[in-house]
């Protein structure tokens, strides 16, 4: 896995992402910590309302983001929003009122809508072939996961001599890191082949999405692990320090199993992916997840939420690191950042959906309650992924034109029937190509 790492340009980003994520973590921690100071018994709706406004900020602002980024160079792009980021963090740690802590994260999370596709999108440029690029999938999921091992481990190390708030200077010193190794490195930034309108731009990513069965299924999977991730997300620290009474320190820690569970599953994938098809390593990290959230209605003791915790992050790494290998697959290279960006704001619209129930129904009705509803969704969406993405799903598709030009070289090895062209390729939805080719 680590083979990856020799190419300079990639182990640079790595590392930004790396060191940027921890400074995140912390101030995860330090956010739910915050919100528990504020409201008490009540974070865990004031978390989930914050969260919820960071998932329309991410809905909201990442396809305009992609449509913009088009015009920009990436390395600009990154720095400058790495900088933005910097800056908000500073001010976390003055907040003194609930409100506050919504409108910051909105400028926060906005600038991580722009940032996290656009980022995303390089990593298929700078390692084209496939084998490196799903290690540097199972090494950028080992590095989101450092947000929910080594950053809580080490906030519940810090937490012993310092207060919360301090935890968000490790945010900013993540992101001017983050910033510096970005400067450091040239990064591809594939040109669009025409020119095309703000509209066109804006909603591209989110059209070829839709239009493709496997991402249809994505979709669905998205709503499956969202189910599940919010539920630790927002109520760990009510689990923990609420319901059975312990500090801090144990809430970091039960943050540190979900992310450890998530760590194991990443390590095994490059592996496990060279023998079981994409689709059926996602299905089962989904049907992990639904059982698990079914049974958590039953936890009831610490020593339980921690292995609950931890097999949840097995499944939601499994369900969720290979997407990157679908989204590669289904997008010629000019439109890989806004397909990326489309993953980003579609699957974070289902967190959209998610965080406001784990946060208001558990406030309201109970967390057992909140378990076995969010494991209910996690049924329906894990139905509807099986049926939209087909068991059969090769790369290369037969398929018939119509509206070519006898002399366009797109068909210049088709044969020619009633029908119009038809031949055989690599099959993505694109100018020539604007819907899915039916079965058979």
């Amino acid at each position: 896995m680590l083979q990856v790492l020799a190419n300079r340009t990639y182990r640079h980003l790595f590392l930004a992402q790396v060191i940027a994520l921890v400074g995140t973590g912390l101030a995860t921690v330090a956010l739910g910590l915050l919100a528990f100071d504020l409201a008490g018994p009540n974070a865990g709706a004031v978390l989930g309302t914050a969260l919820a406004i960071k998932m329309i900020a991410y809905v909201g602002v990442s396809p305009i983001a992609a449509a913009f980024a088009e015009r920009l160079p990436r390395r600009t792009m990154l720095v400058s929003l790495d900088l933005v980021r910097a800056a908000v963090a500073l001010l976390l740690p003055f907040v003194t009122e609930i409100w506050q802590i919504y409108a910051l994260i909105f400028v926060l999370q906005s600038a991580s809508a722009g940032f996290t596709p656009t980022f995303q999108a390089t990593i298929p440029d700078v390692l084209p072939e496939e084998k490196d690029y799903t290690r540097a999938l199972s090494l950028s999921r080992l590095a989101y996961d450092l947000e929910s091992v080594v950053s809580p481990m080490l906030a519940a190390a810090l937490l012993s001599v310092i207060s919360f708030h301090s935890l968000f200077a490790g945010t900013v010193v993540g992101f001017l890191a983050s910033a510096a190794l970005v400067v450091s490195v040239i990064l591809p930034s594939p040109q669009p082949s025409e020119p095309r309108g703000i509209y066109e731009r804006t909603t591209r990513g989110i059209r070829i999405y839709l239009a493709t069965p496997r991402l249809r299924g994505l979709l669905a999977l998205n709503l499956a692990v969202a189910a599940a991730s919010a539920m630790v997300i927002v109520n760990t620290v009510v689990l923990v320090q609420a319901e059975f009474g312990l500090s801090a320190r144990q809430t970091a820690l039960a943050l540190a199993a979900f992310g450890g569970g998530s760590m194991v599953a990443a390590l095994a994938l490059p592996r496990l992916l060279e023998n079981v098809p994409d689709r059926l390593a996602m299905l089962c990290g989904a049907a992990i997840l639904v059982a698990g959230m079914l049974a958590g209605s039953l936890v009831s003791s610490y020593q339980l939420l921690l292995s609950l915790w931890f097999v949840l992050g097995l499944g939601y790494s499994l369900a969720q690191t290979p997407s990157g290998r679908l989204i590669r697959r289904s997008a010629n290279p000019v439109d890989r950042p806004a397909l990326f960006a489309a993953q980003f704001a579609l699957s974070h619209a289902c967190w959209l959906i998610t965080y406001p129930i784990a946060g208001r129904v558990g406030a309201a009705m109970g967390l057992p309650f909140t378990f076995v509803l969010l494991g209910i969704i996690g049924v329906g969406a894990l139905a509807a992924s099986m049926l939209l993405w087909p068991k059969h799903d090769p790369d290369v598709l037969a398929h018939t034109h119509t509206g070519l030009a006898d002399g366009d070289r797109h068909v210049a090895d088709a044969v020619w029937s009633e029908t119009g062209f038809e031949h055989s390729h690599g099959y993505v939805v694109d100018d020539r190509h604007p819907k899915w080719p039916k079965a058979g």
